[in-house]
C-alpha cells in the first residue's frame, strides 16, 4: 500500500472512530435535557429532574481520567491501535443498551442506577478513544501538515454531534406522545450500525511511525502514568488549563442551551436543536480549515486569538438570545459554537501532542484532556442550570463563567512554545522546559 493510501486510512480510522464516539456521547447529553430528566430521573420538580440529569451527564466525564489512565497504559505499552478497538466497543455496547433501558415508570429506583452504570462505562470508554484517535493522525503526519492532520479526528466531536442532532431532529418531529415512548430510544439503538463499521474501517491499520521508534530505542515506559508524573507533570497541568476554554463553552453553546432556550426563552424543541445543527456544520467545515492554518502561523496564536475572542462574546451570546428571535438564536449559536469555538479546538490536539515525548504522550494527553474535560465540560451544563436557579434565573453568572473558563486557558498556554513545522520527536527535552532553562 502506497504513502497516500495509508495516510488517506489512517485519517479516515481517526476521523470515523471519534465521530461514532461523539454521536454516542452527545445522544446522551441531548436526551438527558428532553427526556432522562422526566422518564428516569424522576422528581416532583422539573429543576430537580435536569439538575439529576444533568449530574449523571458530569458524572462519565470524571470517570473519563481513570478510562484515560487504563487505556494511555496499553497504548502508551503495547500500540496506539490496539486500544482502538476496545475503547470503540464499551462505548458502543453501553450507547445500544441504553436504548432498551425500561423507564421509572416500569422498575423504578433501578433504571436511573442502569442508566448511570451505563453512563460509566460510557466514560470509561471515551477516556482512551479521544487519545488514540489524535494520535494515529498526528504521529503519522509531515511536520509541516501536523496541524492539519491533529485538526482531523477534532471534527468527529462535530460530526458526532451533528449526527446525534439529526437523529434526534428527525425523531422530535414525531408526536409527543412517541416521541417519549419509542422515539428517543431509535438514535441510540441504531448506533450499533455505526460501531461496527468503525471496527472494521480500523482493521489493517499499522502502528504509529513514533510508537515504532520508541520500541526499536527501548523507550517504552513501565508504567506510563508514573513516568508522566515524573517528568511530565508541568505540561499535564498545562494541558488541564488549556482545555477548560475547549470544553465548558462548548457545553454551554450546545447542551444547556436546548433546556435553556426552550424552558426559559420559550424557543421551540425543533428551532434550538436546528441552530445547533447549523452552527455544528459550520464549525465542522472550519476545523480542517484552522488546523491548516496552524501549520502556517503556529498553533498559540490561533488559540490564543480564539479565546480571547470567547472572553469577549460571553455577553453578547446572552443578549443575542434573549431577543426572542429564531434567526438571532441561530445566529449567537453559529457565532459561539460555529467561528470562535473552531479555532480552539482545531489547534488543542495538535498543541498538546507537540509537549510530550512520544513515550508518555498518549498518557500525557489523554489525563490533560480528560482531567480537564471533567472540571469544566461535564459541569458547564450543571453549575449553568445551579446558577440560574440561584439567581433567579440571570444569566450574568453564566456569561461571567465563560469568561472565567477563558481566562484560565489562557494563564495555561502562557507558557507554552510553538512549535510548527519542527519535528515531533526529538532528543531534546520539552519545550516548556527548555523555555524555563532559558529565563533562568
Amino acid at each position: 500500500m502506497d504513502d497516500n493510501k495509508v495516510t488517506k486510512k489512517v485519517l479516515i480510522a481517526s476521523l470515523i472512530g471519534s465521530s461514532i464516539e461523539w454521536f454516542d456521547y452527545f445522544l446522551y447529553g441531548t436526551v438527558a435535557a428532553l427526556v432522562f430528566n422526566q422518564l428516569i430521573f424522576h422528581s416532583e420538580d422539573p429543576t430537580v429532574g435536569l439538575m439529576l440529569a444533568y449530574a449523571s451527564f458530569a458524572l462519565a466525564f470524571f470517570i473519563r481520567p481513570f478510562g484515560g489512565i487504563l487505556f494511555a497504559h496499553i497504548g502508551d505499552r503495547i500500540g496506539r491501535k490496539k486500544t482502538l478497538v476496545l475503547t470503540l466497543t464499551l462505548m458502543g455496547g453501553s450507547t445500544v443498551l441504553m436504548g432498551f433501558l425500561p423507564t421509572y415508570a416500569a422498575i423504578g429506583v433501578a433504571a436511573p442506577i442502569l442508566l448511570i452504570l451505563l453512563r460509566l462505562i460510557q466514560g470509561i470508554g471515551l477516556g482512551g478513544e479521544w487519545g488514540g484517535a489524535l494520535l494515529l493522525a498526528v504521529e503519522y503526519a509531515p511536520k509541516d501538515k501536523r496541524g492539519l492532520f491533529g485538526s482531523i479526528p477534532q471534527m468527529g466531536v462535530t460530526i458526532g454531534m451533528l449526527l446525534g442532532t439529526l437523529a434526534l431532529s428527525i425523531m422530535t418531529l414525531l408526536p409527543e406522545e412517541a416521541f417519549m415512548s419509542w422515539g428517543w430510544r431509535v438514535p441510540f439503538i441504531l448506533s450499533a450500525v455505526l460501531v461496527l463499521f468503525g471496527l472494521w474501517i480500523r482493521k489493517g491499520i499499522d502502528e504509529t511511525p513514533s510508537f515504532k521508534k520508541a520500541q526499536e530505542k527501548g523507550e517504552i515506559a513501565k508504567i506510563p502514568f508514573v513516568e508522566t508524573m515524573r517528568t511530565h507533570w508541568k505540561e499535564v497541568l498545562i494541558a488541564i488549563g488549556a482545555k477548560v476554554v475547549e470544553t465548558a463553552p462548548f457545553y454551554i453553546f450546545s447542551t444547556f442551551i436546548v433546556s435553556y432556550a426552550t424552558t426559559q426563552l420559550g424557543f421551540s424543541r425543533t428551532v434550538t436543536l436546528g441552530a445547533v445543527t447549523i452552527a455544528t456544520i459550520v464549525t465542522t467545515i472550519l476545523i480542517p480549515i484552522m488546523g491548516n492554518l496552524s501549520d502556517k502561523i503556529g498553533r498559540k496564536k490561533l488559540y490564543v486569538g480564539g479565546t480571547i475572542l470567547m472572553m469577549l462574546y460571553a455577553f453578547p451570546y446572552f443578549w443575542l438570545i434573549h431577543q426572542g428571535s429564531s434567526v438571532l438564536l441561530i445566529v449567537a449559536t453559529v457565532l459561539g459554537l460555529g467561528i470562535i469555538w473552531a479555532p480552539i479546538t482545531a489547534v488543542l490536539g495538535t498543541m498538546f501532542s507537540e509537549i510530550f515525548k512520544s513515550n508518555v504522550r498518549y498518557t500525557g494527553i489523554s489525563l490533560g484532556y480528560q482531567i480537564g474535560a471533567a472540571v469544566a465540560g461535564g459541569t458547564a451544563p450543571l453549575v449553568a442550570t445551579a446558577l440560574l436557579k440561584a439567581y433567579d434565573n440571570l444569566y450574568v453568572p453564566v456569561a461571567l463563567y465563560i469568561m472565567l473558563a477563558s481566562l484560565v486557558s489562557l494563564i495555561a498556554v502562557s507558557a507554552v512554545k510553538d512549535r510548527k513545522n519542527e519535528e515531533l520527536d526529538t532528543e531534546e527535552a520539552s519545550d516548556i522546559e527548555v523555555k524555563e532553562r532559558k529565563l533562568i
